[in-house]
């Protein structure tokens, strides 16, 4: 279901880093057990290095878990905030709009290229405001 991201998950809108949490211990070569917070208590607290980022430069690509309302099934909704841009994709026979999305997670350098269609369906508020431009 697009909307719904679940953490492990690949693809456009994956999901960023939460934390910072403090490593309690190396296990292995390549894994690290991490101390979580209690509302993470269900996720299994050892991590793969892959999964990692060091947490010292900028703080602020972190998000805290309260922020994104982390379900019990370990799943958050990504809501679209605002529309940024609008551009029409020349096919042989078609045309095919795309809009730029703004998420409420994310930076606007995160932005993404939805199917305008699909986003009218799901958020007609964010089409109102715009008037009549298109």
């Amino acid at each position: 279901m697009k909307g719904v991201m679940r953490f492990g998950k690949k693809g456009k809108l994956s999901p960023r880093y939460i934390g910072p949490y403090r490593i309690v211990k190396r296990v292995g070569n390549v894994a690290y057990e991490l101390e979580l917070q209690q509302e993470l208590a269900v996720v299994h607290p050892v991590f793969h290095i892959s999964m990692l980022k060091k947490c010292i430069g900028n703080p602020t690509l972190n998000l805290p878990t309260e922020k994104i309302r982390i379900t019990d099934n370990l799943s958050y909704e990504e809501i679209a905030v605002k529309i940024l841009d609008r551009q029409v994709c020349r096919l042989r026979t078609k045309d095919v709009a795309s809009v730029k999305v703004l998420w409420r997670n994310q930076f606007v350098e995160e932005a993404t290229w939805e199917a305008e269609e699909d986003m009218k369906k799901r958020y007609p508020h964010l089409f109102e405001s715009r008037g009549n431009a298109d």
